[in-house]
């Protein structure tokens, strides 16, 4: 990585009075976590993702998507949050306001120290009722699974946006308003496939922020956006919060 473009991007960043960040599974991935597409192992690799993470599938077999969750949330409490998301706890400490906008639903950013991240895709931490969508934070256990909804009886589901529904409206607001109004955006580990998502870092450009893309590899993105930083978040930002503060983390 050039540090001329490194100290560019820094430099930016220490002035900024508004910055957006929208993070994606490549953030997640340096902790150890498994990206969605990646393969299932073990006693869940005969089974396409795509298909348990559906209303239909839920509806189809509520007991099988529960225990494929349950799985998932167990591989995510055994990873830790990494540099990177440390280096944007410390960013929102340093800037007069950063707003962050997460696909992720896997908590790392939360047990990092982020706080308000607005989470598109909700977070595996959570369940809500099914039929009336209830948040739900304790419940019976019985041998029943997935558990029922101490408030209605319905089955209990995990607080994540499945196939085929909506993103929840006001964090999706929330993300675009962000975008419209800082003076830098960075779009950190994400594929920049997943629509509406991937249109957030194309409405700052549109209101002529600075956009910094953060990835390993290309993205479609790429060709757009203002600064390319190719490398892992891990390394990247704590580079550019020493480089901005003097801050070693």
């Amino acid at each position: 990585m050039e540090m001329g473009i490194l100290q560019e991007v820094a430099d930016l960043l220490r002035r900024a009075q508004r910055v957006a960040v929208l993070t994606g599974a490549g953030i997640s991935a340096e902790s150890g976590v498994p990206t969605f597409r990646q393969a299932q192992t073990g006693l869940w690799a005969q089974y396409d993702p795509q298909e348990l993470a559906t209303p239909e599938a839920f509806r189809r077999n509520p007991r099988l998507v529960w225990e494929w969750y349950a799985w998932r949330w167990q591989l995510v409490s055994q990873a830790e949050p990494n540099p990177g998301h440390f280096a944007l706890v410390e960013m929102a400490r340093r800037l007069p306001r950063l707003t962050l906008i997460t696909q992720n639903v896997d908590g790392l950013h939360q047990r990092a120290g982020s706080q308000d991240a607005i989470e598109l895709h909700g977070n595996l931490q959570r369940v809500k009722c099914y039929d009336h969508a209830h948040a739900v934070t304790t419940w019976e256990e019985t041998a029943e699974i997935p558990p029922r909804c101490p408030i209605c009886g319905s089955l209990l589901r995990p607080d994540v946006v499945w196939f085929g529904e909506n993103l929840p409206l006001a964090a999706l607001d929330a993300a675009f308003a962000a975008a419209r109004e800082c003076d830098l955006f960075f779009s950190i580990g994400t594929s920049a496939l997943v629509h509406p998502a991937a249109s957030i870092p194309l409405e700052a450009l549109r209101a002529q922020a600075p956009v910094v893309e953060i990835n390993p590899e290309r993205t479609p993105l790429t060709h757009y956006v203002t600064y390319f930083l190719m490398g892992p978040s891990g390394q990247l930002l704590p580079q550019l919060v020493q480089l901005a503060w003097g801050q070693r983390l």
